[in-house]
This record gives C-alpha cells, sequence and structure tokens, in this order.
C-alpha cells in the first residue's frame, strides 16, 4: 500500500482544481435498494453525513492551472468507493456531458470494485461506464484517469482502465483480484511489489507514475496538449551547412556503430518543447528500445516515438542495443492511435539494427506486432513523419517508417538487413560487413536516388573518437525539416493521407515483363 495517507474528495479537490473553480454535477443522486440488502439505506445515511457526499464519487467542471475540465473523485471512506447505481451514473453522466460540450474528462479512481449490496446491478455499471467512455472517446475529447489507493476488481477492470493517458500514484494498490483471494484461489505466494503502481508500469499498464505533488503540474501540461489548435506554425530555417567530406558506407558503419555518436537523446532538447513521456503497451510491459513521448514542436503538439541505442555498456545493455520486443512496437502504435484521436501528427525517429529476434520475442509475437504497425501506421489518418538517424535495419525500421515523408542523417543506413547479417545469409560470412555495406547501397543518397528518402539532412563534422560536433546544428536541421514538412502537410485533407500513403509504397518495386 502506498505510504501517502488516502484522501478525501475535499483534499483531493483542494490539491488539484484551481481555487474557486468547482461546480459540482448530480448532487442529487442517491442510491436505492435494489436487492432489500439489509441495512443498506442506513449505511448509506451514515456515510452521507460521515463523508458529506450523496455518495462515493464527486464529479463537476473546474480548472486545473487554468486548463478547463471535468473532473471526478472517488472517495474510499464511502463503502470503500464501491461502484453501485450512483456512481455508475455520475460517471456516465459526465462523459456523456464532455462528449457533448467537447471536454476532457479526468477521473481519480479509488474504489475496491463493484458495490455488492446492490447485486447484478451494480455488475453491469461496468459495461454501462464503459460504453460511456467509449462515446467520450469516440466525440474526439481526452480521458485521463489517475489511479490511486486503492483501484480494484470491477472499477479497475473497466473505466478506470480505458483512460487515453493512465497514472498512477506511487505505492497505489491496483488490481483485479484482491491479493487473498489470489492466495485462497489458486495457493500462489506472490512478489512484494504484487499489484502496485510500479507493478503495472512494469507490464505496460500505466503511462506515468505522478507523486503527489506533482500531480496538479502534470495533469494541467496534460491538459495543454490536448487544447483545439488554431493558426499557422512557420517553420525554422532549415539550411543545410557547407559541406564536408562525406563518409562512404563503410565509414558510415563504423560510425553508426562508436559508442560516441549522438543519438536521439541528444537532439531531443534542441527540437522540442515541454516532453512527456508516455509508456506501456497495455498487454505486456514497457520496452526501453521504444520511447513514446508527447511534445510541442514550435507550438504544435506532436508524438513523438523514437528508439533508444544508449552511449555506454549498461544503457546499451538496458535498451537492448535498441532491438525492439513485441511490446515496443505495440507501445508505438498504441500511441500512434491515440495521435490519431486528437489530430497530432506522428513524428518517428529510427535508429536499430533491427527487431530483437530472441525466443522472448518469437514467443511474444514479434511479427505480428511488426505487421500490425505496418497496417496501422498505413491508415493513420494525421501526418506521419519519419526520419533515420542510425541504422534503419529490417523490419524492425520499417514498422516505424510507414510515413508520409521520410528523411535520413547524411550518414544515417537504411536496409533490408543490417549488413553483417547481409553477408551471413548470402556469404555464410558475416565478418564480411564491411564489404556488404559497400555493396548494399543503403547510404542516405542512395534512398534518395531510389525515390525512398525524400531529404538528406546534413549532419556537420565528426571528429576522430565518432564524437558529432555540430549536434545542435542538426538538431535545428531537423527541426526545420519537421516543422515546414508538417506544415505542408497540414493543408492536405487528413481523409487524403492513408491514400497518398499507399500510393507511396505502392510505387515501389523494380520490375520486367507484363
Amino acid at each position: 500500500m502506498t505510504e501517502e495517507k488516502r484522501l478525501g474528495w475535499q483534499e483531493r479537490l483542494i490539491l488539484i482544481a484551481d481555487e474557486g473553480s468547482f461546480s459540482e454535477f448530480d448532487r442529487g443522486l442517491v442510491s436505492c435498494n435494489p436487492i432489500d440488502y439489509p441495512g443498506y439505506e442506513e449505511k448509506i445515511a451514515s456515510l452521507q453525513k460521515e463523508v458529506n457526499a450523496r455518495d462515493a464519487i464527486i464529479t463537476g467542471r473546474c480548472l486545473v492551472g487554468g486548463e478547463e475540465t471535468l473532473i471526478g473523485i472517488m472517495d474510499s471512506r464511502f463503502m470503500m468507493a464501491s461502484m453501485g447505481s450512483v456512481v455508475g451514473e455520475k460517471i456516465t453522466r459526465l462523459f456523456e456531458y464532455g462528449a457533448e460540450h467537447k471536454l476532457p474528462v479526468v477521473l481519480f479512481a479509488a474504489s475496491g470494485g463493484a458495490r455488492m449490496q446492490e447485486g447484478i446491478i451494480a455488475l453491469l455499471q461496468m459495461a454501462k461506464t464503459s460504453g460511456a467512455a467509449r462515446l467520450h472517446g469516440e466525440a474526439g475529447q481526452l480521458y485521463l484517469t489517475v489511479l490511486c489507493d486503492p483501484t480494484t476488481g470491477g472499477v479497475e477492470a473497466s473505466f478506470a482502465s480505458l483512460g487515453d493517458i493512465i497514472i498512477a500514484e506511487p505505492g497505489a494498490t491496483i488490481g483485479f483480484a484482491g491479493k487473498r483471494v489470489i492466495r485462497d484461489t489458486i495457493g500462489h505466494s506472490l512478489p512484494d511489489h504484487f499489484q502496485t503502481a510500479e507493478f503495472i508500469l512494469e507490464h505496460g499498464f500505466a503511462d506515468l507514475i505522478v507523486p503527489r505533488a506533482q500531480l496538479k503540474e502534470t495533469i494541467s501540461r496534460l491538459l495543454a496538449f490536448h487544447r483545439p489548435l488554431s493558426g499557422k506554425f512557420p517553420p525554422l530555417n532549415s539550411a543545410q551547412p557547407a559541406g564536408e567530406t562525406p563518409l562512404n558506407a563503410v565509414q558510415k558503419l563504423e560510425h553508426l556503430r562508436s559508442l560516441n555518436r549522438a543519438g536521439m537523446q541528444d537532439y531531443l532538447p534542441f527540437i522540442f518543447d515541454r516532453m512527456i513521456e508516455l509508456h506501456g503497451d497495455r498487454y505486456f510491459g514497457d520496452d526501453p528500445a521504444v520511447s513514446c513521448a508527447l511534445a510541442f514542436l514550435d507550438g504544435r503538439p506532436v508524438s513523438v516515438i523514437f528508439q533508444n541505442r544508449g552511449k555506454d555498456v549498461e544503457t546499451l545493455s538496458k535498451n537492448n542495443f535498441s532491438m525492439p520486443h513485441p511490446e515496443g512496437y505495440r507501445k508505438a502504435l498504441r500511441i500512434a492511435r491515440q495521435a490519431e484521436k486528437f489530430h497530432r501528427p506522428v513524428l518517428c525517429f529510427i535508429d536499430t539494427p533491427g527487431a530483437f529476434c530472441g525466443v522472448s520475442a518469437e514467443e511474444r509475437g514479434q511479427g505480428q506486432a511488426i505487421a500490425d504497425c505496418l497496417y496501422g501506421f498505413m491508415g493513420l489518418k494525421v501526418p506521419v513523419l519519419a526520419v533515420v538517424i542510425g541504422e534503419g535495419g529490417s523490419g524492425g525500421a520499417l514498422a516505424l517508417a510507414v510515413c508520409d515523408q521520410l528523411a535520413m542523417l547524411e550518414n544515417a543506413l537504411y536496409s533490408v538487413i543490417n549488413p553483417r547479417g547481409f553477408a551471413s545469409i548470402l556469404w555464410k560470412d558475416p565478418a564480411r560487413e564491411k564489404e556488404a555495406a559497400g555493396l548494399m547501397k543503403i547510404g542516405a543518397e542512395d534512398l534518395k536516388g531510389f525515390g525512398i528518402c525524400d531529404c538528406v539532412i546534413k549532419e556537420g563534422p565528426i571528429n576522430d573518437k565518432g564524437e558529432s560536433l555540430d549536434i545542435e546544428g542538426t538538431a535545428g536541421r531537423l527541426r526545420g525539416w519537421l516543422s515546414g514538412t508538417l506544415e505542408r502537410l497540414s493543408e492536405s485533407d487528413p481523409l487524403s493521407l492513408p491514400a497518398g500513403r499507399y500510393a507511396r509504397f505502392r510505387s515501389v518495386g523494380v520490375f520486367a515483363g507484363g
């Protein structure tokens, strides 16, 4: 359980809402007793006086850091914030109001589950609230959930897990069946951190863990990412510097393998503002080889997906040498689909020798995960830009390169397979990878000649240690290309983007005859 005490709705409201901005909804709703459970009405009446609320949730409208939102706060003092008819109805009305008035919903979940004293009526609130969340989502509105201590049972298995963005408070108990029920049912011992916020983040079911003192700032920042867009976004100057002597394919390969070369983490601060990283695939885990974030690019909210390499043995190992597992691709596709819902462009940065090819990846469906990315990205109705900043190896790179425009840094490589794999398969000699690199035509200029790469972005000088000497300049040129290209694409009909993307790939092929 969390070390912080559980908050009542009044304390939570003071912590989150701007002073004087809250207006309550549906205060008059009161639970009935559908199964004639003994003493239920008396219990409700007693708790109403104790908690100063008619039931286990307060809903209404407020400002959070100046951002207008609808808010729901569950209070575990009221029958462990179990969900009965009133809780389900108030949540449903909140979503319906949000859909009608185009407002986001922020819900603080803190519940023991469905209210058993209301029988099957309580169970069906799970479907009712989930349906309302879907209605709100189909209206294109943000739904943000904060999982507090505890969030369990039918609440965890319905609306609480359906947020576009899911935040958990540190140490909160979060899960479906309680630990005692699990132990009594299957007789298994359980890990110490089982069903904690940290456990669900590790297993891909939350985006962020945010300490209570930082919640208001984090929520207001997330709300700001989802304001309606207005106005134009002028591109920065993307002029290329005077040329250096270009590297050949073998030199590029050696440079890309250097621990000293710049990676996406070096460029990020010079390209984007106010980044918030999101985590998890909602199926299995959170793959550190693929990072996803919300950010602003010259005032425009965007979704950013990038492959992490690392610059020392520890981070290389942690990030699996930027070779994603299936959960990395599933996380990327989840974030891309979320971007489509909120009309945000998707920006992908590719730097991988290829998808991980181990037993664990096969067990979790590596091929299926990549195929789902190809299928899903092809149909996105928002602009998609991709940049190969390092190695772009095989389907592990292509999964994030189904785009409207593709750029490459001048020393990047993009290939059907990494040169070592090419040499191993075709020549049975992986040591011939440098020879393969020279043969495969995988440099940026080669791909521009094929019509696959749209823009080659200059990197500037590199020293003998493989260090980029103009990181800020390279990032500025990247930023200029991204901003200018998005400006042009923003004039396109969103419904036409998938067809244009398909036409782009439909034209790829070299053959003769009928």
